[in-house]
């Protein structure tokens, strides 16, 4: 037995890392991957150009103009004259937000009376003008405390200081590089194993895999152990990336980061022998492949919260293995994810790894019959 094993296994690897072409598709794209969308993907807004309509021309509102300037959240205030400018710019998207100061904002703020302040965002940009207007409410927001301290420049001892835990910078690449690690790696569990049996059939192989002495336990192991191997070292290579280039913690457990990602790759490999037994051709499972990751990414909790989903859909999320195995790499980054949370994120994981493998295995044995 372990010497038809031995012989399947090492038959896989070759087949994937013969081809030059298939050795460029498996170790150049998750590389680039990881790196363009650690730097390309961020939730923060900077360099953004906005627009002004200054009505009062004032002390207050030039300080206003100035404060704004002094941040590096805006790029280009744009000094505009008339109202019918101010839509002009949003309109051609030439800002992401426009400011009209009123005429007696000065007067109001020197009074300590509400001023007259609009703020236009471009709805088109709803995230990064939401974003960029609550800095912009924060600016309006320490400006109108400092006028209203007798001195001009308020201390504010009542107001809340926050803290955040586990990144204390908000570094969007903390947040960032532990959610690619685990959408990169559904690439690579999906796309080699996907394309194994595809591609056999293909060449016409795969019947005759059928009819050798192999049993139907030793062709899934011999499939599975190669993108297990592929995987593994994928892994290693980008949780190298994110401690030594992007300066990562590691507060957790090393052992019970690749103990997640055994489990993790297991449910991928799974469903990707499944995509696999279901397709005649290459194309068909790449199609199939792509098929599951879009919804499974999207539905992870990756770039939007679970919890603010619609209620219908949220169920469906406990079927998808990327959504405990963001949590686990998250935790074992950030925070230290205690055994307990561990275990109750890996048992979802070995349970779909289960069913997968499960399935594949019975569309197998049809073949065979």
């Amino acid at each position: 037995m372990w010497r038809r094993l031995k012989a399947l296994i090492v038959k896989e690897l070759l087949a994937v890392l013969r081809d030059p072409r298939s050795r460029m598709i498996l170790i150049v794209p998750p590389i680039l991957q990881l790196f363009v969308f650690a730097y390309a993907a961020t939730m923060e807004v900077r360099n953004a150009d906005i627009a002004v309509l200054d009505r009062d021309r004032g002390a207050w509102s030039q300080e206003l103009v100035n404060r704004i300037d002094g941040t590096p959240t805006f790029r280009t205030i744009l000094a505009v004259d008339t109202p019918a400018a101010l839509r002009r710019a949003i309109d051609l998207q030439q800002v992401l937000l426009a400011v009209e100061i009123g005429p007696s904002f000065s007067r109001d703020i020197a009074a300590g009376r509400p001023a007259d302040l609009q703020v236009i965002l471009d709805g088109r940009r709803s995230n990064a003008s939401q974003l960029a207007g609550s800095y912009l409410q924060q600016i309006v927001g320490g400006m109108a405390a400092d006028a209203a301290s007798p001195s001009g420049t308020a201390s504010r001892p009542e107001a809340a200081v926050p803290r955040f835990w586990f990144n204390p910078a908000l570094d969007t690449q903390w947040f960032m590089v532990p959610n690619l690690i685990a959408v990169i790696a559904v690439l690579i569990g999906l796309i080699v194993t996907g394309l194994s049996i595809a591609r056999e059939r293909e060449l016409g192989t795969f019947d005759q895999l059928l009819v050798s002495p192999l049993r139907v336990h030793e062709i899934l192991i011999g499939k599975t152990v190669p993108s297990l191997l592929i995987g593994f070292v994928h892994c290693s290579f980008y949780l190298l990336v994110a401690l030594v280039w992007f300066g990562l913690p590691l507060r957790g457990s090393l052992p019970m980061f690749y103990a997640a990602v055994f489990f993790y790759l297991l449910a991928l490999i799974g469903i990707g022998l499944f995509i696999s037994a279901l397709s005649a051709t290459q194309q068909q499972a790449i199609l199939g492949s792509f098929l599951f990751m879009i919804p499974a990414t999207l539905m992870s909790g990756f770039a939007t919260p679970i919890d603010n989903m619609p209620e219908w859909l949220q169920p469906v999320t406990f079927l998808n293995p990327l959504r405990y195995f963001i949590i686990i790499v998250r935790g074992v980054f950030l925070k230290g994810l205690p055994l307990d949370e561990m275990l109750r994120n890996t048992a979802p994981l070995a349970l779909i790894a289960l069913v997968t493998l499960s399935a594949a295995a019975w569309m197998f044995r049809r073949r065979m019959e």
